[in-house]
């Protein structure tokens, strides 16, 4: 027996919020532990500024993943009411609206009418929600999961650059956050690829431009701050 296909897009919920949790936390605990070195800073300030960097990052990152999913899930719970009511109070014109949308996709009026008529004896709102709102399983919108993914995920990140604060030298420090976070960023960028099953050497050149123009932004702060204090 053949086992069903797994596609990508099954993955898009956690991927997307662990992706950007990690990419975040790696990305700006550098940017900020590089300002402050580059502002020749002492070991102390080092570290402190990437301990508040991680913590304060990866609250801010899950409650501001929570509000927005929340938003969605607000709307999409809106919508399916309102289709609730609709239902029950016109079934016969939104049974009509479902077979048109089929038949917008290519089924004859008479298949899209017989289908629509089978899905509304099953679950009429399921059907509404899945092709009239374009809310299922794998896009519903679950704030309390993506909070989760996020915060974990940054603190994942930003551990890499509180750990070269911590032990790599202090006059050469920007170089090792620098080097190290562009390594990891670039091996982020390519397992979301490969997980999300895109392009892995675009993945990767993205990051690698953007991380480094981050890194680099912070860097020239901290120098001109560091020289005119």
């Amino acid at each position: 027996m053949r086992k069903m296909e797994e596609h990508y897009v099954t993955r898009i919920g956690w991927l997307r919020a662990a992706v950007l949790g990690a990419n975040d936390g790696l990305l700006s605990t550098t940017s900020i532990v590089i300002g402050v070195a580059a502002a020749q800073a002492t070991r102390d300030s080092v570290a402190l500024a990437a301990l508040a960097g991680m913590i304060a990052g990866a609250m801010s990152m899950a409650a501001g993943e929570y509000v927005s999913v929340s938003s969605q899930a607000d709307t999409e719970k809106a919508d399916i009411e309102r289709e609730r009511k609709e239902l029950e109070e016109n079934p016969e014109f939104e049974l009509l609206e479902l077979a048109k949308i089929y038949e917008k996709r290519g089924v004859s009026k008479a298949t899209a009418l017989q289908v629509a008529k089978e899905l509304h004896s099953h679950d009429a709102l399921e059907a509404h929600a899945k092709d009239e709102l374009g809310i299922n399983e794998i896009s519903a919108a679950r704030p309390l999961q993506a909070a989760i993914a996020s915060f974990f995920s940054f603190l994942g990140g930003a551990i890499i650059p509180m750990i070269v604060a911590l032990l790599a030298p202090i006059e050469r420090m920007v170089y090792w956050q620098y080097g190290l976070a562009l390594f990891f960023l670039m091996v982020l960028g390519a397992i979301a690829a490969k997980t999300g099953g895109s392009n892995i050497l675009t993945g990767v050149l993205r990051i690698g431009f953007w991380g480094t123009f981050a890194m680099g932004t912070t860097a020239l702060v901290g120098h001109f701050f560091g020289t005119n204090v």
